[in-house]
C-alpha cells in the first residue's frame, strides 16, 4: 500500500515503524513542525518525525492543511489511504477525500468514549475500568467515524496515565498494521458508533494540575495519576523557604480523616474531603528526581500535622 503517515508525538511512533516494517511505501510523513526546547531553546524536530528522518522518509510539516496549495502537495503523493495517529491537526474535507480508500486514524480509546484530544488521561481520571485502541475511518466530525477494528486494556488501580499510554502504543501499531493488511484485501470492514455513551476528553489545562484535597480521595488519586507524568498534579506547602510546588506522579486512596490537605503520617497521607490518599511518588520543583513519599517527607523535614494546599 502507498501510505502518508501522519502524526507527532511518541506514541504515533511504533505505528509508523511497523507500517515501514510491513514493507508498504510510506510517500511522506506529516508531522508538527520542530518547537523549541531544552535551555538553549534549540529547535527540535517531533518524535514522529525524527524516526522519519531516521528511516530515509521524506518529511513535510506544514502550518495549515486548509489552503489549496496543501490540498495540491498531498494529492500529490497519490496515497492509497492515510495512517492518522495523534497529528494533532485537524484534516479538512479537501484532504480527507483525497487517498483512495480514505484516512484511517488511530484513536486512543474505545469510541465513542472519549472523543477528543486527551482521551488516555480522561479515562484514567474519570475511573474507567478500560480503555483501548481503536481503529477509524476518518470524516469531518471530532472522532465520529466508523471503527473497524479495537483492542482493549485494563485500567488497574493506581495505573497512571502514562503506563496506559505505554501499554496502548504497541496495541495500537499492531492494529494499525492488520487494519492496512486488510484493506490491502479489501477485507476491512466498519461499523458505525454507538449514539450512546459519547464523552468528550477535552485537552487538561495547566488550571486542571492543582490538586483539590476537599475532593473524595477516590477522585484525588484518579486525579494525580491521571495527570502522571504530564502535566503533573501538584500541590503548595512550605518547604522551609515559603511555598513551594510538589507535584505527585502516582497515589493510592488510604485510610484517614482530618481537615482536607492535612499530613496524616510519615507514610506521606493526606486528608481528603472523604477518606485519604497516599503519595507514592512525588517531585519537587527544580529537582530532577522522583522520590517517594517516605522520601519526600524526610527530605522536606515536614511531620504529621502540615498542611498541603
Amino acid at each position: 500500500m502507498r501510505i502518508v503517515f501522519m502524526g507527532t508525538p511518541d506514541f504515533a511512533v511504533p505505528t509508523l515503524a511497523r507500517l515501514h516494517a510491513d514493507g508498504h511505501t510510506i510517500a511522506a510523513v506529516y508531522s508538527r513542525a520542530p518547537a523549541k526546547a531544552g535551555r538553549g531553546m534549540a529547535l527540535k524536530p517531533s518524535p514522529v518525525h525524527a524516526r522519519a528522518e531516521a528511516l530515509g522518509l521524506p518529511v513535510l510539516t506544514p502550518s495549515t492543511l486548509k489552503t489549496p496549495e496543501a490540498a495540491e502537495t498531498f494529492a500529490g503523493h497519490a496515497a492509497d489511504v492515510a495512517v492518522v495517529v495523534a497529528y494533532g491537526m485537524l484534516l479538512p474535507q479537501a484532504i480527507l477525500d483525497l487517498p483512495r480508500h480514505g484516512c484511517l486514524n488511530l484513536h486512543g480509546s474505545l469510541l465513542p468514549r472519549w472523543r477528543g484530544a486527551a482521551p488516555i488521561q480522561r479515562a484514567v481520571m474519570a475511573g474507567d475500568a478500560e480503555s483501548g485502541v481503536g481503529v477509524m475511518r476518518m470524516e469531518a466530525g471530532l472522532d465520529t467515524g466508523p471503527v473497524a477494528l479495537e483492542a482493549r486494556v485494563a485500567i488497574t488501580e493506581g495505573m497512571t496515565a502514562g503506563e496506559l499510554h505505554d501499554a496502548l502504543m504497541p496495541l495500537g501499531a499492531d492494529l494499525m498494521g492488520r487494519a492496512i493488511a486488510a484493506l490491502e484485501q479489501d477485507g476491512l470492514s466498519f461499523a458505525p458508533q454507538a449514539e450512546e455513551g459519547v464523552a468528550y476528553a477535552h485537552k487538561v489545562s495547566n488550571e486542571e494540575a492543582h490538586i483539590d484535597w476537599a475532593r473524595p480521595a477516590a477522585e484525588v488519586a484518579r486525579h494525580i495519576n491521571g495527570l502522571s507524568p504530564f502535566p503533573g498534579a501538584y500541590f503548595e506547602a512550605d518547604l522551609g523557604k515559603g511555598p513551594e510546588r510538589v507535584k505527585v506522579l502516582r497515589a493510592l486512596p488510604a485510610e484517614g480523616s482530618a481537615a482536607p490537605g492535612t499530613l496524616l503520617d510519615a507514610a506521606c497521607t493526606i486528608a481528603c474531603g472523604a477518606g485519604a490518599v497516599r503519595l507514592l511518588e512525588l517531585r519537587r520543583a527544580g529537582k530532577g528526581g522522583v522520590a517517594s513519599g517516605e522520601e519526600f517527607l524526610r527530605g522536606a523535614r515536614l511531620a504529621a500535622g502540615a498542611l498541603f494546599t
